[in-house]
């Protein structure tokens, strides 16, 4: 595991009343550790000019340390480790992409700050043949195994296809979002499913590659991850992202990043399904 001291421009002021929560050793402290997995742009990831840690996440994180009145430490982890590494107190917070669901909330409890989708897409070349979803059915669709993607494409085509007498759509496990894009274009996968969160980022990398297939099947939220019993950093957390929703912060963020359609109105506390 590798950790990343990295103290960006704090672009909040710290708000009295919020800091004040801050549970005593992170405020003694000084920074709020905040596990990473720089591999999910435009949330997570490294500029490849500067090889810094850039996204949604880090400057949304940035900006929560700045209103706790905290500096931000961000420690670079894997994906499986995360959650363990706010359980075992090597980190304060998740701030990475994590999707909020009712499974995981035994260990971690989410402040919400994203509501977005699983999202079906094709090559543009082939864009002609997928007119509407109901096009998906008895294809093969690429998706990463590591979310809850498979189950979801399942459930849609067993709730669409079946009761359209079409065949079911047959999904393809993949090592991450990168592998269905490059299954994709390799042709061993007719379509392939990621975030729509993810996709407007992905789409400016490639243009003319790619092309959504109707609209997300689903709404889940994102949340930044705090350990299940560490209530009054949780209180501390969600204060400062309903004061940078109510300054306009946010609003900035999520516009710089072209996210603006997955904004949130109000901050929520472990809605995820």
């Amino acid at each position: 595991m590798k950790r990343l001291a990295i103290v960006a421009c704090l672009c909040a002021v710290a708000a009295p009343a919020i800091a004040a929560g801050v549970p005593a050793a992170i405020k003694a402290r000084g920074t709020l550790i905040a596990a990473i997995v720089p591999n999910y742009p435009p949330l997570d990831m490294r500029d490849p000019a500067t090889n810094e840690l850039t996204g949604l996440d880090v400057d949304l994180g940035n900006a929560i340390a700045a209103k706790l009145g905290l500096k931000i430490e961000w420690q670079e982890t894997s994906f499986e480790q995360m959650v363990s590494a706010i359980d075992t107190g090597r980190a304060d917070a998740i701030i990475s992409g994590m999707t909020d669901l009712a499974t995981r909330h035994d260990k971690v409890t989410f402040i919400d700050y994203l509501r977005s989708g699983p999202q079906f897409f094709v090559q543009a070349s082939r864009a002609k043949a997928f007119p509407d979803m109901l096009a998906l059915c008895g294809k093969t669709v690429g998706t990463s195994r590591r979310t809850s993607f498979p189950g979801e494409i399942a459930a849609w085509s067993e709730a669409n296809c079946k009761p359209a007498g079409k065949p079911a759509i047959t999904v393809v496990g993949t090592d991450g979002s990168a592998d269905a894009r490059t299954q994709l274009r390799q042709g061993r996968v007719d379509a392939a499913m990621q975030g729509n969160e993810t996709l407007p980022y992905v789409m400016g990398l490639e243009p003319n590659a790619y092309v959504a297939v109707g609209e997300r099947i689903s709404s889940q939220f994102t949340g930044i991850g705090v350990a299940k019993g560490a209530a009054d950093l949780q209180e501390a957390i969600a204060s400062a992202l309903g004061e940078l929703v109510t300054d306009g912060s946010y609003k900035k963020i999520l516009d710089k990043w072209k996210l603006s359609e997955d904004a949130i109105e109000k901050v929520t506390i472990n809605a995820g399904q």
